[in-house]
Order: C-alpha cells, then structure tokens, then sequence
C-alpha cells in the first residue's frame, strides 16, 4: 500500500471520538482499574501490538505495585479480516496464583482475549480481568455476552484505527478513534 493511499483511509475515515475523548476515557479506566486490583498486586500483560499504546497511556495512571508482562497472538496481522490465532509469545513471567490483567486495544469478536484468558488460567492464574480501550458492540463474540470487565469506549461494528489499533498495519498512531470508510 502505498503512502498516498494511507493518507487516503485516514482523510475519508469518520472519527468516532476524538483524543480528549479517548483520554478521558482512559482516566476513567485508570480508576476503575486502580479501585478494583490495587490491592491485588497483579500481574499486567500487555497483548502486543495493539495494547501498546493503551498500556503505555494506563500504567503511570495505576496507583498501585504491579508487575509488567507482554503476550503477543494475532488473527489480523496486516489483514483486515481475522484468521486463526499466531501466538508469537508467551509470558515470560508465571501467571501461577497471581491476579493477572490482560490490557488491548479493541474486544471485537473475543477470540484472542478468549485465548489468552484462557491460556492464563491454564497456567494456574487465580483470576484474570480483561481491559481494552475498545469495545466493539455486536452479537458475533466467540462466547455470548463476553465483555471486557474495563473498556474505555463502546463502538459500533466497523473497521477502526487509531490508539493502537490498525489498519494493515498502519495508522495505530492516530490521534483518536476512527472508522475506515465503507468498512
């Protein structure tokens, strides 16, 4: 794809909240957050690539000793339709007995988060929550009713970018959340 037709997706795409919104957003997760593990000393796992960004926005926010981890599995890669799940890596930090709390960008469908959750108790975790700055409304998630136990915005079924999530790739960076025209 070349540079002119990514500035393309970025200048037809709607923007469905813009930065302040998505900071105020993640001030009101930090809290949340911060009032429901501060006492829990979890273990934080960042799902690369896309919770990169909502990581490095929530962790000066917690008020609270904590670890740091990451995971990475991916459906997407640089598509824009889901495929089945490319664990690229594990947690190096044992989960066993720990509270641990997966951070992303987005819970569309779930089958990552699912994975991951589910990896963790596995692993002997003792509870695992789920964070995302993102939650995508729609009936198609991998168990009915899943939702993140912390989520920042709440967004109608389209192809997003913006505040780590991306589109092939790119884009991550935006400055706020957007919709891919026609997607």
């Amino acid at each position: 794809m070349d540079n002119k037709a990514l500035w393309d997706i970025f200048e037809e795409a709607d923007q469905l909240a813009t930065e302040a919104e998505v900071q105020r957003a993640i001030d009101r997760m930090a809290a949340e957050i911060t009032e429901s593990l501060r006492d829990k000393r979890p273990l934080v796992l960042c799902v690369m690539n896309g919770g990169l960004i909502i990581a490095g926005q929530l962790l000066p926010r917690f008020r609270f000793p904590l670890e740091i981890d990451y995971v990475h599995a991916t459906r997407y890669g640089d598509k824009t339709k889901g495929a089945g799940l490319d664990w690229k890596a594990l947690p190096k930090l044992d989960v066993r007995d720990r509270t641990v709390l997966l951070l992303d960008d987005i819970l569309d469908e779930g089958v990552t988060l699912d994975a991951l959750a589910h990896h963790c108790r596995e692993q002997g975790a003792r509870e695992v929550f789920l964070a995302v700055l993102v939650e995508k409304l729609h009936l198609r998630k991998v168990r009915p009713g899943m939702r993140a136990d912390f989520s920042g915005l709440d967004v109608g079924d389209r192809f997003l970018f913006g505040y780590g999530l991306d589109y092939k790739g790119f884009w991550r960076n935006a400055p706020g959340i957007y919709a891919v025209k026609g997607l």
